[in-house]
């Protein structure tokens, strides 16, 4: 039997209509709607399916219009922009029920040599130190909606675990900065576009709730609403999600109903593979 894993990878491989049209099924993870790394990740799959292995994606930057539908298949439209001598770009356009519920704009690099330096990593336990998300849930089974608990506690493709230990049902002001250590469930194929898209898929997990902490709320807080507007994620360098990945996250600011978040994604032993952002609705209604 597949494993989620397997579901998730497949779900990411799309099915070609016509050139420049891509089709990808849904994963229902039990929200009722689509969840945002999934459509970042088979919107990047679909950009890269256009483009020379040997140019890599570098920078994607995103716009979630409209929430997704678990139950319909998503179109992903294609527009190849340009093609230049070292820089290839693309624009991805998500299609469900007529109407486009995601746009995506990336651009492509050719491996080139040039200067070279990069923030340091955190000082943070290491991950097997810590529990993992549905261990940190299931000892707080009672405060579980029921209508989540199924969530919270089942298995995912992707395996977090969070640095700070803090209870989201019962949140205090905290700083807004968050670490959260992440890898596939188990080993995956030795080809980069997989492990960047499943890159882009992940990095919109436990983001834009960051810039929640100094106000007591989290995304089980009665009465809000969280959702992400846009995302972004630049590649610095090659990257494998099948081995732990530290996501260090900030929040510089909160206003108008809206959260920025920047982060910065590092291998275990230090070196820093991208750069993510995230402004998202922060809403307390």
């Amino acid at each position: 039997m597949p494993s989620i894993l397997d579901e998730l990878v497949s779900l990411l491989s799309l099915e070609k209509l016509e050139e420049n049209l891509y089709r990808g099924q849904s994963q229902d993870l039990g929200w009722g709607v689509v969840f945002g790394g999934q459509v970042l990740g088979q919107a990047i799959t679909a950009a890269m399916r256009t483009v020379p292995d040997e140019r890599p994606v570098h920078s994607l930057h995103a716009y979630f219009l409209r929430p997704g539908d678990v139950k319909a298949p998503i179109v992903y439209n294609v527009d190849r922009i340009r093609d230049g001598s070292s820089f290839t770009t693309r624009r991805v356009v998500a299609i469900q029920h007529g109407e486009p519920i995601f746009n995506l704009a990336a651009s492509f690099q050719k491996a080139e040599e040039g200067f070279s330096h990069q923030d340091e990593m955190p000082k943070v336990p290491p991950p097997e130190s810590l529990p993992t998300d549905q261990e940190r849930f299931a000892r707080h089974g009672a405060a579980l909606p029921e209508t989540m608990k199924a969530w919270a506690l089942a298995e995912r493709p992707i395996e977090s675990r969070m640095v700070e230990d803090d209870d989201p049902f019962h949140p205090v002001p905290r700083p807004p900065d968050r670490c959260v250590w992440f890898k596939a469930k188990h080993r995956l194929p030795d080809s980069a576009s997989l492990h960047q898209a499943l890159l882009a898929y992940a990095s919109d997990s436990a983001f834009i709730t960051t810039a929640m902490k100094p106000h007591a709320a989290t995304w089980w807080t009665k009465d809000m609403q969280v959702a992400s507007l846009d995302h972004a994620v630049w590649f610095h360098r090659p990257v494998r999600v099948d081995d732990w990945l530290l996501h260090v996250m900030h929040s510089p600011n909160a206003s108008g109903s809206r959260g920025l978040v920047f982060g910065k994604v590092f291998t275990r032993d230090g070196v820093l593979v991208a750069t993510t952002a995230q402004e998202g609705l922060t809403r307390k209604r």
